[in-house]
């Protein structure tokens, strides 16, 4: 029994030894070769199906999307479109539709 607990634990210390962990800066759009900061890209809105608001960024290759908040952390329903619509020019961050 020892020999097989001493086993097992030779086999999770080599599979933790193997991860690598890296930290990558969230902030940053990293796709088709630009490196942007979110702050710079172009942003619509999604409405959600309970009529909420949602800050939405499409570059192509990734996309974005947090809620809407006002100044005291509270979800904003603004009603500028049906729920489950996207309004904005949030997918032309690269020039291209």
């Amino acid at each position: 029994m020892t020999i097989l607990r001493a086993t097992l634990a030779l086999a999770a210390a080599l599979a933790v030894a193997g991860c690598e962990y890296t930290k990558t800066d969230k902030t940053v759009d990293r796709g088709f070769g630009q490196h942007k900061h979110l702050s710079q890209l172009q942003a619509g809105i999604w409405v959600d199906p309970h009529g909420c608001d949602h800050w939405i960024i499409d570059d192509g290759a990734e996309g974005y999307l947090s809620a809407r908040l006002d100044q005291y952390g509270k979800p904003v329903c603004s009603g500028i479109a049906p729920p489950n619509v996207a309004v904005g020019d949030f997918r032309n961050n690269q020039g291209r539709l």
